[in-house]
This record gives C-alpha cells, sequence and structure tokens, in this order.
C-alpha cells in the first residue's frame, strides 16, 4: 500500500512507472493471500472434474459439450475472484487516497485489472489444455480454446471489475456483482464457445476470434471510464 500511495502522492511521477508500480504492488498482494489466489482454479477443476459425474461420463458426449463447459467454468472462476478485486484496498483506506490524487485513475484501474487478470484469467488459459483432456475435447480444438481464452479471458475481468466497483462499499456484494455482470458476459461465452467449436469441426475461426477482440478492445476504452465512474460512487456513497 505504501509505494502505491507514495506513487499516487507525487505529480511528477511518469505514467509507466505508476502503472508499473501499481501492477507489481497487486501482483505482490495477490501472492501472498494464497488462498484468493488458488480458489478460481481450484473451483475451475471442480467443476470439470464433477460435471462428468454428474451427466455422463460419456467420451463422446463429453467432447461435445466441453467447449460450453469449460467456457462457462471459466466466466464462474472468473466471477469467484471479483469481490476482492478493489476489496482491500477499500478497508484500508488507500481506494479513497487514489481517488483524491492527481494520478489518472485509469491507469491505476487498468493495471489493478491486468493483475487480476494475470492471476486467474492466464492462469485458467495455461491450464485449459489439461482440462480439454479430461473431457475428450479433440486435440483439432486445443488451439481454439487457448485463442479464445486469451481474448475473452480479460473482458471478462474488464466487465466485472466494473460490477466490483460498483459493490465495493456492500459487506456482502458478491452475489450482486454476479447479477450485475453476468447478462454482460453472455456474448463473451457466446463467441468463444463458438470459437472452439469452430477449430473442432474444421471450421473457419477468424471470425469469433475477430469479435472476441472487438470485445477486448471495447473493454479496454470503455471499461476504465465506468470504474472509475463507479468507484467514485461508491467510496462517496
Amino acid at each position: 500500500m505504501n509505494q502505491q500511495l507514495g506513487a499516487s502522492r507525487r505529480p511528477d511521477i511518469g505514467m509507466g512507472a505508476l502503472f508499473a508500480a501499481t501492477l507489481k504492488r497487486d501482483l505482490k498482494l495477490s501472492l501472498r493471500r494464497k488462498s484468493e489466489l488458488v480458489n478460481p482454479l481450484i473451483f475451475f477443476l471442480m467443476v470439470i472434474t464433477l460435471f462428468p459425474l454428474g451427466v455422463s461420463p460419456e467420451p463422446g458426449f463429453l467432447a461435445e459439450l466441453a467447449p460450453g463447459v469449460i467456457w462457462v467454468a471459466a466466466l464462474l472462476a472468473t466471477l469467484l475472484s471479483m469481490d476482492s478485486l478493489f476489496r482491500t484496498d477499500f478497508d484500508d483506506g488507500s481506494l479513497e487516497q487514489l481517488l483524491l490524487s492527481p494520478q489518472p485513475l485509469m491507469l491505476v484501474v487498468v493495471a489493478k485489472v491486468l493483475a487480476h487478470w494475470m492471476l486467474t484469467g492466464l492462469a485458467l488459459t495455461l491450464v485449459a489444455p489439461l482440462i480439454s483432456v479430461m473431457l475428450f475435447l479433440p486435440a483439432e480444438g486445443v488451439p481454439g480454446l487457448m485463442l479464445s481464452l486469451l481474448l475473452g479471458t480479460p473482458t471478462l475481468s474488464l466487465v466485472g471489475a466494473i460490477g466490483a466497483a460498483l459493490t465495493v462499499g456492500l459487506k456482502r456484494g458478491g452475489v450482486l456483482i454476479s447479477l450485475l455482470v453476468l447478462p454482460l458476459y453472455i456474448p463473451v461465452l457466446i463467441f468463444g464457445t463458438g470459437a472452439v467449436q469452430a477449430a473442432v469441426t474444421g471450421l473457419p475461426l477468424g471470425g469469433y476470434l475477430a469479435l472476441l477482440g472487438a470485445l477486448l478492445a471495447l473493454g479496454i476504452v470503455l471499461a476504465p471510464l465506468a470504474i472509475g465512474a463507479a468507484l467514485r460512487i461508491s467510496v462517496s456513497g
């Protein structure tokens, strides 16, 4: 916290240095809270493991449903970790200091969301090939799965951060975050699943990836503005 607050109080600090300091701080804090770090991965693995037991262990059936199951599990695992994105900063008062500092809030917000994605979305993407083997996803679909997760999970983090910012002042905001952002996750889920299915069937998946990229670009431009405004509303309220 001291590193980030010290950076925010110096008006002459460069934007790159501020971004790097915020990113480094959030990564360090997340690595210290190992339970919060591994919970999304454990949840992701549990959903994938329990699905065949609850439906059917038949390989052909699992292979057909694998794209949707993996994407839904990744979406829910990302959502599970969103409540803590701004919670620690709000509890110790550093979030209010950030809002009062002369440094651009958007830059700090993007750094915090990037740190969250690196520890959740990127981690889920890296374990996706193992999960695809467990669900008998054909090898042809693995590249499409990896690419779609790389493009889609950052959008999940950006959109989820809006809900986290709106509910940061509430004691039990986790359920409310789900209600707020789940409808906004639907396009990412549709295009991500479609990309994997297209890769499995040998159809071109460039269109799905282009749509996921467009959603990511839109999120990078608009989400920091919405997150900053939501934080100001939550803290001032």
